[in-house]
């Protein structure tokens, strides 16, 4: 019975009442007894409260959208940048990478996805830049927190994250007039091994794509080598979110796949810059929509994992700009 209910952390006290850690009590016995038990069941996600909007001083630059909501298209914006902009670019993106540092650091159990939106926006702030999603369209936070089934877009809220959950968490930090953005997906805690097997292909995935960049080839070849790599390790592809240009505007029209779409013909150019950012998961690649808006979820239920960098195509490949 009390297998039934799900077995304890390996550093919980063990259910028999011994005193003793479980790993040095039943842990081993537990799992030759019954092997399939050995991830509890997941309580699907359920949204939390959501705080007002956070502050970001007058001193600070902001974005097109940041008070009206309303982003311009983006359309107009150029997909392959000037070495001057790419400079600024490169500034924004360090300093996304560094709050994606910061803020991963303190992923735990007990933390609310609204805690982590706090240090986020803190320090952006103290970089001198703009939380981008701030307001993008009407989104009430400074980043993303994507929980479990959560493939993007999740509002962070009052949830506490769980030992066992997996959390992509998303920032995009607006400097020196241009928009950096990158995100990673944390372990809580003690996760199941298949949990840590999706976490982990989710990464090699990223990094297949960015191998694919090459100046000349058709961008179709960075989904081709993710849906490839996916398949390889019997996981989906979210097919509805992809991609795109960055810049001076958050999104431009250029879009990105991570599926091989053979129709994607246009070809990559050196100075063009994009973010790639595969959504992997456990199940089926078809997403639902909560009703706030912006919460996307797996149709099945199964988690979903996601890396993202933002890259500018070189004379060679890729120069990934988020890192530190």
């Amino acid at each position: 019975m009390e297998l039934a209910r799900g077995r304890p952390g390996r550093n919980d006290p063990c259910w028999c009442g011994s005193g003793q850690k479980y790993k040095k009590c039943h842990l081993d016995a537990d799992a030759r007894a019954a092997p399939a038990l050995a991830r509890p069941a997941r309580r699907p996600l359920a949204p939390g409260k959501v705080t007002p909007r956070r502050a970001v001083p007058a001193s600070i630059p902001r974005p097109d959208y940041a008070r009206s909501g309303r982003p311009g298209s983006g359309g107009g914006a150029r997909d392959v940048k000037t070495p001057e902009e790419l400079e600024r670019l490169r500034r924004a993106c360090r300093a996304a990478a560094r709050v994606l540092r910061v803020t991963g650091e303190s992923v735990r159990a007990g933390i609310t996805t609204d805690a982590l939106d706090e240090l986020a926006h803190e320090e952006t702030i103290r970089l001198g830049g703009y939380p981008s999603p701030l307001n993008y369209r009407g989104f009430p936070k400074s980043l993303c927190t994507s929980v479990n089934e959560v493939i993007c877009h999740g509002i962070p809220d009052s949830r506490p994250l769980e030992g066992g959950d997996i959390v992509n968490v998303d920032v995009t930090v607006f400097l020196d007039g241009m928009h950096g953005d990158c995100s990673a997906t944390f372990l809580v805690g003690e996760v199941d091994a298949e949990g840590r097997r999706l976490v982990q292909v989710a990464r090699e995935c990223l990094a297949k794509g960015i191998a694919a960049v090459r100046p000349g080839r058709p961008i179709s070849d960075i989904g081709k080598a993710v849906e490839a790599h996916a398949s390889r390790h019997g996981y989906g592809v979210v097919r509805a979110y992809c991609g795109h240009g960055i810049g001076e505007s958050f999104h431009t029209s250029l879009q990105i796949p991570h599926h091989h779409d053979p129709d994607v013909k246009r070809v990559m150019e050196p100075g063009m810059t994009f973010t790639i950012e595969p959504m992997i998961t456990e199940g089926t690649w078809q997403d639902l929509l909560w009703n706030d808006g912006w919460t996307a979820v797996t149709a099945d239920g199964k988690r979903s994992a996601q890396f993202e960098h933002t890259i500018a195509v070189g004379q060679d490949g890729a120069e990934i700009l988020t890192r530190e």
